[in-house]
């Protein structure tokens, strides 16, 4: 049995945190301990007073606003010093299924996959915006064009690691993960499962994306990932051992009723 910490990065999120927070499964087939891990980016609001509320094991938390990139760095750091076999990232605005939990950490568990992303796009996405839906499509292309391997949803805020993965993941920069993170892991060697999942968009709250933060951070802070070079943590002959439904460079796609 595996000890799972489930984290939460969270800036403003008191009108949202609490149900995610009491929808995260407690135990699942494999897991016998679930902890739960609240990272708040300096939150001027009730955040960690309805985290306490509804539950939170662990709460950190820094003075000022560093940024998504910075805290869940944070979270998955975190993870690792406490122990933890595998590591779970979900938003705490609750646009993502934390009863889904179990879904994405099975294939970690069965030893199909070192890193998980729950796909919005292979699952369903209620409501989400035109301009966003964009976004969304034109930074998951252009993690398949450089990593030369099909991603459906490059951008899901609800992820699962393996223990080699918190010990060896990389954020290079502060204001977001999403994209760095991938490229990094799978630059590695570490295999990668997207698993379908139920979203609706937030009702609540204010999400932190601007257009012109996003292309002016994100777009370099990819650049400089793809230039640095990074030690392959994985063989690919372990890869392609572990999972040779893999080794045609398409990322597969696992589904649980």
């Amino acid at each position: 049995m595996s000890k799972v910490i489930v984290f939460l990065p969270a800036y403003n999120e008191e009108e949202s945190i609490g149900e995610v927070i009491e929808n995260i499964p407690r135990s699942f087939a494999g897991a016998d301990k679930v902890e739960v891990l609240v990272i708040d980016d300096g939150s001027t609001d009730a955040t960690v007073a309805e985290a306490k509320k509804a539950g939170a094991d662990h709460i950190i938390s820094f003075e000022k606003n560093r940024g998504l990139g910075a805290a869940v760095r944070t979270g998955i750091e975190e993870c690792f010093q406490m122990g933890a076999d595998v590591g779970v990232m979900i938003d705490a605005d609750g646009e993502y299924p934390a009863w889904q939990i179990p879904d994405i950490v099975k294939p970690i568990l069965n030893g199909e996959a070192d890193y998980t992303m729950g796909s919005r796009f292979m699952g369903t996405i209620k409501g989400m915006k035109f301009h966003r839906r964009m976004g969304n499509y034109f930074f998951t292309f252009l993690q398949t064009l450089l990593l030369r391997k099909w991603l459906y949803d490059g951008q899901s805020g609800m992820r699962a690691f393996s223990r080699q993965v918190l010990e060896h993941a990389e954020i290079i920069h502060d204001y977001n993960y999403a994209q760095v993170l991938t490229l990094n892991l799978v630059r590695k060697g570490f295999s990668v499962l997207e698993v379908p999942i139920q979203y609706r968009v937030r009702t609540t709250g204010t999400s932190f994306i601007s257009f012109k933060k996003y292309m002016t951070n994100v777009v370099p802070a990819v650049y400089r990932e793809m230039s640095r070079p990074v030690s392959k943590i994985v063989g690919l002959d372990n890869y392609q051992s572990k999972n040779s439904k893999n080794s045609d460079n398409k990322v597969t796609v696992v589904k649980y009723d």
